[in-house]
């Protein structure tokens, strides 16, 4: 029962920090919001959901990731800590929609 109690609490404390992680959402091959501001200087975890039928990419050259986002699915990137600045990224697989900016305040 004690096991059972701490694993609950541990999935409940996890759950909530997840609320606080910044979130993209891939919808009509376009990224939303297309600018999204971050933390500079620590690390964290960017939450990337994937709502189109098809598969999309998350990349960027300046933050060197790359990661394909199934459809229907959530993925995380994790990043940082970012100096202070504007990092654009992109979906490889529709590139003339597919565009945003991470702004690390």
């Amino acid at each position: 029962m004690r096991a059972l109690l701490l694993a609950l609490t541990v999935s409940l404390l996890a759950s909530a920090a997840n609320a606080d992680d910044p979130q993209l959402v891939i919808k009509d091959h376009k990224f939303q919001p297309e600018r999204l501001e971050v933390p500079a200087g620590v690390k964290f975890k960017l939450m990337v959901r994937n709502n189109d039928p098809t598969a999309e990419e998350f990349e960027s050259f300046q933050l060197n990731r790359e990661k394909v986002v199934p459809p229907g699915k959530e993925i995380p990137v994790f990043l940082g800590p970012l100096d202070r600045g504007e990092y654009p990224f992109f979906g490889d697989f529709h590139q003339d929609t597919a565009k945003g900016v991470l702004v690390a305040k």
